[in-house]
């Protein structure tokens, strides 16, 4: 009797050593293996009817649900850095023939109200000297090169995260029978009688933050490539993903549908730039104050800070996929936190409150 607190504080500090150092030996792949098990939570349900109708065959099942991933994620977010590249080069191509020859404002710019007619002549004034624009291109070259250099790390990686979830995701699903119950266990052995109330307070919190976040991603992407496409604005695709990327982010999509528009209005186009803004602010902008409240009703809403600081401090954290880990840890945090502290509010009346 006398040793046994001994005991359990040497198990104790055995088992936290020991997950330590699983988690050390993890750490390269962590980002991968967070992102493969919140797609596999949220798609579990799809995967158990995919397995009922293929007759209990785990394996064909979670190699389809892989493949689809691959197909849906992977395989778009290679196409897109690829042609991020190339658009890349073939801008600086553009740039560095416009500056051998002479330059002028759009006319457009004139038209402008309130500053038009002043940002036009000064425009004018800067083209005119080449001294200026040099001065002006040094300052710009160094934070462009870096911006573009660290965007197309974050993007590259992200493509190899990706890949190496989808990988990992496949034995999430074949073997997740297994590990349930190995967690459940766990689980149960920590908190007690709570750990089942714990358990599916965190399912249904991943779910609901996933369907929101890419939900409401896919939707506004998918609008935005039809705007995109019915104006004739060029790399629809590559805009596209822009938009889904930066539909996790709060006005995200406004800069990249908001660009468009002024590109069509440099190119003459002002029907199509006005039907630009028109389309971008009802229909793409519009989706998200109907497609993310439906959807993130399952599980919980994140307040706008709580869901800024995940998008951010997930992409510091864990790069690419950082956007979907971190506020979908933030909304684990969150929700336990106020089920512990019985402040829960229904997600319906936060969603409302948020707007």
């Amino acid at each position: 009797m006398d040793q046994r607190p001994g005991k359990n504080t040497t198990r104790a500090a055995a088992v936290i050593l020991l997950t330590l150092g699983c988690l050390y030996v993890l750490r390269p792949f962590l980002a991968a293996i967070l992102f493969a098990a919140a797609v596999v939570i949220s798609s579990w349900p799809l995967y158990l009817r995919l397995r009922t109708r293929m007759r209990g065959r785990r394996t064909l099942a979670a190699l389809t649900m892989t493949l689809t991933l691959t197909l849906l994620v992977v395989i778009p977010l290679a196409l897109v850095a690829w042609n991020l590249a190339d658009n890349a080069a073939a801008a600086f191509e553009e740039l560095r023939k416009l500056s051998a020859g002479d330059l002028h404002p759009p006319a457009w710019v004139r038209g402008l109200p309130l500053v038009g007619e002043q940002l036009h002549t000064y425009l004018n004034e800067l083209l005119a000297s080449r001294d200026r624009m040099m001065e002006l291109a040094k300052r710009m070259a160094e934070p462009a090169r870096n911006v573009l250099v660290a965007g197309g790390l974050v993007l590259g990686t992200g493509v190899v995260q990706m890949a190496l979830a989808a990988f990992v995701s496949f034995f999430f699903y074949r073997d997740g029978e297994a590990l349930k119950t190995v967690i459940a266990a766990a689980m149960k052995r920590i908190m007690n009688e709570e750990a089942e109330a714990v358990t599916d307070t965190v399912a249904n919190t991943v779910r609901g933050v996933m369907y929101g976040l890419l939900g409401t991603a896919l939707a506004q992407a998918l609008v935005a490539a039809i705007g995109f496409a019915i104006a004739g604005v060029p790399a629809v695709l590559l805009l596209s993903v822009l938009v889904f990327v930066s539909s996790l982010i709060p006005v995200g999509p406004p800069v990249i549908w908001g660009g468009a528009a002024v590109w069509l209005f440099a190119q003459g186009s002002t029907g199509w730039g006005i039907f630009m803004l028109v389309w971008g602010f009802f229909v793409i902008s519009g989706v998200d104050n109907v497609v993310r409240p439906m959807l993130i009703s399952r599980g919980s809403s994140l307040p706008f800070l709580l869901t800024l600081l995940g998008v951010l401090g997930g992409v510091i954290a864990f790069g690419f996929v950082g956007l979907f880990i971190g506020p979908t840890l933030l909304a684990v945090g969150y929700s336990l936190m106020s089920g512990w502290t019985h402040t829960r509010n229904p997600i319906v009346k936060q969603a409302g409150e948020g707007r």
